[in-house]
């Protein structure tokens, strides 16, 4: 957030301060850096209006303006300008500050944001030509029409004037009224001070001394500009500006050169200055900037790490060779071992059903640059093995060179899997339950009615017989009814093994309620079928079943039907119904087969 000068934050003090130094700057330019009826070398007022406007709400300007305006015209009239004369300039004054200001507000809406200061320093430049040109116009047709000074002199020192003390003074306002007093402690105040001290004190040796060493400046200005960027440019130009001015004006220095009049003098002064101006600011800029990125840099590391240290998921670093680089602390959490424990190549730690798939993942990733997830188990250091959830995506190395890393985030999801896997336990054993019957464990009338419809698709398309017997246990309701119903479950349940026990491997063998089950044939040889029949017939003569505590004998009657060429699931049990019937009508305890 913005940081202005720590003082009273009262409006009427702010437009009183702004005031005092308009009319202090002003007065020392118009008293020590001109010649003679001549304009300013250097003129700082309009920086410092056009740094405080820029600082300050828009609905708010006009007041400072008036302010502005009402201080130059007594330092003016001190310094021995006529009123009529004090008034125009001081209005053109007043105007380019404005006209910068509005130009850089219109285009850089918020100048606190650091992010934006490369383009506000275009903008500022343009900004500044622009505005100092347009109001050196009308200045050198003031001074050309009231003092007769030559047109071009009076419109070139205007404009280097004016553009010099923009550059420098508005900048230091701005960061003035960023930092406050801070911009004499950030980055040392000391600090500062000394080499602000190193500089001055060479200037005041090069413009009391006649030999033309004004370059031995640059040096000692070029060192304030790397220590304190912003502060010390302006900082240091300004003591350039005001010792050069100051020693020119008495005589003194390199630019006192004989043949040389004053406005030849003030033009060399304000080449010099612009000089360093053009030295140091783009450099301050750049430095601004690069500091701007360092932070932001540190910043998104910071955060990053924050990130990977607290976050409950493993962030990995893992080189194309499979060399583990960084690993969270996580690490320690998930799997039992130390970050440290976790670099370099650990493979083996993977399940060794998943190594090789997951060595395969990471080069695909790295091949088509897409991230990738899969789930696989890492050994924990106790042993047992952990499901993780693993995303791979790659990453630039972070070494500057071509070499491209792989980013892993993996994430316990050993409970996940257990729970998908029991759900997929619970699906399958309802899946079997609906499907089977739960008193005789045999296929129920839905997973009949499925094979069955099958078995006929294939008859139609393949030619491949098929043959069903259907039956049941004759006289069953007497069981039921004379030994009860927990007996008659126990005969069925042994019903149902033995005819488990009659059928092939691939015979499915089904109840399909009450007393009744049937048996699918798929392919059956001639016989087949009938050879079935005669075992269940033969097991159930052969042994009582035990119904309950009470040996019962049982028979079943039993009816067949092939099918040889293509038919509906209707008709074909409709003729083993038929058969087993006929059975019935025969005596019972036999089989009939239905014939075409």
């Amino acid at each position: 957030m913005l940081q202005r000068l720590q003082l009273p934050r009262t409006y009427r003090f702010d437009r009183a301060l702004l005031g005092v130094l308009i009319a202090s700057s002003a007065w020392l330019a118009l008293t020590f850096a001109r010649g003679p009826g001549e304009l300013a070398a250097v003129w700082v007022g309009n920086g410092l209006l056009a740094g405080w406007l820029l600082t300050r709400r828009t609905r708010t300007w006009p007041g400072y303006l008036a302010v502005a305006y009402a201080a130059e015209l007594p330092a003016r009239l001190l310094a021995g300008d006529e009123p009529s004369y004090a008034a125009l300039i001081a209005l053109c004054n007043a105007g380019e500050a404005l006209l910068v200001a509005a130009i850089i507000r219109s285009r850089v809406p918020d100048i606190r944001n650091p992010r934006d200061w490369m383009h506000l320093g275009g903008i500022a430049t343009a900004a500044t030509l622009v505005a100092c040109a347009v109001s050196g116009l009308a200045a050198a047709t003031v001074a050309n029409g009231m003092h007769g000074q030559p047109f071009g002199i009076a419109f070139e020192s205007w404009y280097a004037a004016h553009v010099v003390g923009m550059v420098i003074v508005a900048t230091t306002t701005l960061v003035a009224q960023r930092r406050g007093r801070g911009m004499f402690t950030m980055g040392g105040g000391w600090s500062l001070m000394a080499t602000m001290a190193v500089l001055v004190v060479v200037a005041i040796a090069i413009f009391v001394s006649t030999y033309p060493v004004l370059f031995l400046a640059y040096p000692a200005l070029l060192l304030v500009a790397v220590r304190h960027q912003f502060v010390g440019v302006a900082l240091g130009v300004i003591a350039l500006g005001l010792i050069g001015a100051y020693a020119t004006h008495l005589g003194f220095g390199p630019l006192w050169l004989p043949g040389l009049d004053d406005g030849g003098r003030i033009a060399l002064l304000q080449l010099y200055l612009a000089g360093g101006c053009l030295m140091t600011i783009p450099m301050s800029l750049a430095m601004t900037e690069r500091q701007r990125l360092a932070r932001q840099l540190a910043e998104s590391e910071r955060r990053y790490r924050m990130l990977a240290e607290h976050s409950h998921d493993l962030i990995a670093r893992v080189r194309a060779d499979g060399e583990l680089l960084y690993a969270s602390p996580a690490a320690a959490e998930m799997f039992g071992w130390t970050p440290a424990e976790m670099l370099g190549s650990r493979w083996e730690i993977l399940h060794p059903e998943d190594r090789t798939l997951q060595q395969q993942a990471m080069a695909a990733v790295l091949a088509s640059g897409e991230p990738r997830t899969d789930v696989y188990r890492v050994q924990h250091r106790d042993g047992r093995f952990v499901w993780v959830e693993g995303v791979w995506r790659p990453i630039p190395a972070d070494d500057g060179s071509d070499r491209v890393d792989v980013m892993l985030n993996a994430r316990d999801v050993t409970a996940r899997v257990a729970a998908e896997q029991a759900l997929e336990e619970s699906r399958r054993e309802l899946e079997r339950l609906a499907r089977v019957d739960a008193l005789t464990n045999l296929a129920n009338r839905r997973q009949f009615d499925e094979r069955f419809e099958q078995a006929l698709g294939r008859l139609q398309r393949h030619g491949t017989p098929v043959a069903v017997l259907c039956m049941d246990i004759d006289h069953f309701k007497r069981i039921n009814d004379g030994h009860g119903h927990a007996a008659g479950d126990a005969v069925l349940q042994q019903f149902a093994q033995r005819l488990s026990g009659a059928v092939r491997a691939t015979d499915l063998v089904a109840r399909l309620g009450g007393d009744e089950f049937t048996i699918l044939v798929e392919n059956p040889a001639p016989g087949t079928a009938e050879a079935i029949a005669r075992k269940i017939i033969d097991a159930c003569n052969a042994q009582a079943l035990d119904a309950d505590g009470t040996a019962l004998r049982i028979t079943t009657s039993i009816g067949i039907a092939y099918a040889t060429r293509p038919v509906d699931a209707v008709t074909l049990m409709a003729q083993a119904d038929a058969a087993l019937y006929a059975a019935k009508d025969a005596g019972r305890n036999g089989y009939r087969v239905h014939a075409d």
